[in-house]
């Protein structure tokens, strides 16, 4: 019996437990409250989608949790025994799906489309100056799994691409940068920043008034990492100044985001409800269950998040 906790709503738990179970014969995934006190003393493993303290707790044998979201900050803040090993999911289609995200909102801003809102809007008819996708600089900032392959595909599309890392990493044909000096001087060679770093103490609030301004002025960013990397204050402020053009933000410091909220209403930011890179059940599931099938069969735990760097 493996246990399945999370602060999701029943219907989506039962969809991710069936499916699991659907993809392996050597265990039986089960919600954590319909566990006896003896299979919570017994249980080792456990899947998650942002659990709680108590529920992480009530497991004393715990050894490792797989992670059904890519995303583990709030799991490395909480008071979770440091020796459980947190597994985050790796599904190669959010890699895909994230990749096309970025692709389209690229192509948003790069045609304009924003300022064409406005001047329908204005029932204004006015042809804006097109350039070429190579003209257009883009710099990916995180370079994991989801930022490789955003910058890729980027590229095949025709665009300047750059990449930023906070260690040394290398692609193909793509020039990237690392360090605080290397991100000073992505900055400066950028026309749309793609946020795609893991919140971490470096990470948080990174994008603040100076960084801000350390961009070319008509610069634009895309959010698709964590609220908090973005000082939204700090962004309405540029924005207010035209320094930065545009915003295209799927990730908030607080979700939903409020309904007084001055990004709203905004005419140079794009609000989106956290849709870039949602997680599909069928791939992740037979990912978790790949896990779940080694660990029993092997005694093999998947690599885990490093407690030092967040991620």
């Amino acid at each position: 019996i493996i246990p399945f906790t999370g602060q999701i709503d029943s219907k989506e738990r039962d969809e991710w437990i069936a499916a699991i179970n659907d993809r392996s014969t050597q265990f039986e995934l089960q919600p954590l409250e319909a566990l006896s006190q003896q299979q919570k003393q017994q249980a080792v493993a456990a899947i998650v989608a942002n659990p709680t303290d108590a529920a992480i707790q009530s497991l004393p044998r715990l050894q490792w949790i797989q992670s059904l979201w890519a995303g583990v900050e709030n799991m490395l803040d909480a008071d979770i025994n440091p020796q459980i090993r947190i597994v985050r999911l790796t599904d190669p289609q959010m890699a895909e799906t994230m990749s096309e995200a970025v692709l389209a909102w690229c192509l948003y801003l790069h045609r304009k489309m924003p300022d064409y809102k406005i001047l329908q809007n204005a029932k204004q008819w006015k042809q804006l100056t097109l350039a070429q996708p190579k003209d257009c600089h883009i710099s990916v900032f995180g370079l994991g799994k989801l930022g490789t392959r955003a910058a890729l595909r980027l590229q095949q599309n025709g665009f300047t691409v750059r990449g930023w890392s906070q260690s040394e990493k290398s692609i193909e044909n793509i020039e990237t940068y690392s360090g605080p000096s290397g991100f000073e001087s992505i900055l400066a060679l950028t026309n749309i920043a793609v946020i795609l770093l893991p919140l971490t103490n470096n990470t948080h609030n990174l994008f603040n008034q100076a960084v801000l301004q350390a961009l070319p002025s008509g610069a634009s960013i895309i959010n698709f990492a964590r609220g908090p990397i973005v000082n939204e204050k700090d962004l309405l402020v540029a924005l207010n100044d035209h320094h930065i053009d545009h915003a295209v933000l799927d990730v908030f410091s607080t979700e939903p985001l409020p309904v007084n909220s001055d990004l709203w209403s905004h005419t140079q930011v794009t609000v989106l409800p956290h849709i870039s890179a949602p997680t599909t059940i069928s791939t992740a599931a037979e990912l978790a269950a790949h896990n779940l099938d080694q660990f029993i069969e092997r005694g093999v735990i998947p690599d885990s998040v490093d407690r030092n760097k967040g991620y």
